[in-house]
Order: C-alpha cells, then sequence, then structure tokens
C-alpha cells in the first residue's frame, strides 16, 4: 500500500488527555513486550511498574501491523504516523521498525513521555520522531502550524474513560483536515462499541483478540480495508 500525504485532524478544547494513565509509583522494567518486525524485531520494550498503563499487547500489535501491510514488508515505509496516548510508545516503535518516516508520539504524563524516551533509546532510534509531552489540544495546535500531514492516526485511551472515543472521533468526523485516504485507528474494549459513524467519518472494520478490539475508521468508509492495503 502507498500512503498519501494527508493533513492531521484538528481537536478542539481536548484538555489532559492521558493524565489518570499513570497513578501509582514510578519504575521502569522491561515487560516482555517485544518489537514484532522489521529493523529492531525481538528487541524487548520497558513498561512502568505499579502504573495503571495498559500497552497494546503483542498479539493485538501484531495483527494490527499485519492488516496494515498485508503482505507488504515495504507497505508503511516513508508513512507519517500519530501515536495518541502513546504509553510505552509500542505501536509508533513498530511504525519506526517497519519504515515510517515520522513518528509524533504524545502522551501527557511526565513517566510515560520518558518512558519512551527510554525505550527509543534503548534501540538506537535517534530520529524519525518527536514526543510530545503536552495535552491534546496542545499537540494538534502544534503539529497543524507546522502543517504535519498523518498517514495514519492511532488512539489508545484508557478504556475506563470512554468519552475519550466520543469526543476524539467526534472531532475527527468534523474535521476537513482528515482526508479519504487516511486511517484512523481506535483501540478499545471488546465490549465496548465506540460507534459506527461520526459526522463523514465511518467504521470500515472492526478486529477483535481476546478482550481487545481495533476499529478502523476512514472518511467517506470503505467497503473492504484489505483492497487498499
Amino acid at each position: 500500500m502507498i500512503f498519501r500525504p494527508l493533513l492531521l485532524f484538528y481537536m478542539v478544547g481536548y484538555i489532559g488527555f492521558g493524565t489518570r494513565r499513570f497513578q501509582g509509583r514510578t519504575g521502569e522494567a522491561f515487560s516482555g513486550m517485544r518489537v514484532i518486525a522489521g529493523k529492531y524485531r525481538g528487541r524487548p520494550l520497558r513498561s512502568l511498574r505499579g502504573e495503571d498503563i495498559r500497552p497494546t499487547s503483542d498479539r493485538l500489535r501484531e495483527t494490527l501491523f499485519n492488516v496494515l501491510t498485508a503482505g507488504n514488508p515495504q507497505a508503511l515505509e516513508s508513512t507519517v504516523w500519530l501515536d495518541l496516548f502513546a504509553g510505552t510508545g509500542a505501536v509508533g516503535i513498530e511504525a519506526l521498525s517497519r519504515g515510517a518516516r515520522q513518528v509524533y508520539f504524545a502522551e501527557n504524563s511526565a513517566a510515560a513521555a520518558k518512558l519512551i524516551e527510554r525505550n527509543l533509546q534503548s534501540l538506537g532510534i535517534e530520529e524519525g520522531f518527536r514526543i510530545l509531552h503536552d495535552d491534546l489540544s496542545g499537540v494538534i495546535w502544534r503539529l497543524k502550524r507546522e502543517h504535519v500531514a498523518a498517514d495514519v492516526v492511532f488512539l489508545d485511551p484508557p478504556y475506563r474513560m470512554r468519552k475519550f472515543y466520543e469526543d476524539t472521533l467526534t472531532a475527527l468526523g468534523e474535521s476537513s483536515l482528515v482526508w479519504a485516504m487516511s486511517l484512523v485507528i481506535a483501540e478499545h474494549e471488546k465490549k465496548f462499541d465506540p460507534g459506527e459513524e461520526f459526522g463523514s467519518l465511518r467504521r470500515i472494520r472492526k478486529l477483535t483478540q481476546g478482550n481487545s478490539s481495533l476499529s478502523f475508521y476512514r472518511i467517506g468508509g470503505q467497503p473492504d480495508l484489505n483492497k487498499e492495503l
């Protein structure tokens, strides 16, 4: 698949995202998570001990990237990603490992932002990323000013904060800055459905593994994601 450069979505008034995601004592440790494929395949990633953090599992991450690449290892080369509620940074790091040109890690927690930095350092990644330690409105304001174009937007709010999904996807659906070829992907609980349609943004596919699901959205919808991927 070849992604076309597309403008990043804009959200207004969405403050303090992720601030309640990390509530315990700090302390980093290798968690058993690993990079699935690409340049850094098999390398371990740190998480936070005693923290309220739920990184995307290796299995679900593998499924996500299998869908996005559809058997083409070069499918994600030169793409631009926005990893919202980035947590450990595992999804964005996987994208970098598979050839993404730029990943913006957005996370409001200072502990998580530091963790992402440490994970990148442990892999020797020195370019092709930015860590944005800010609330979401601040992140979007900065990236919009810089005319950032995101090919993939991945959002993974804390599962218990269900309103975050509605607020985010509604803002995306009403925004003219999400174009037809942008993919917006939301990770959520299996028992929770964030919705089929948000303005012009429509769900094109839903995948479930265990207790987690991935919902894929695109402006105008698309009957079969894999026809393009």
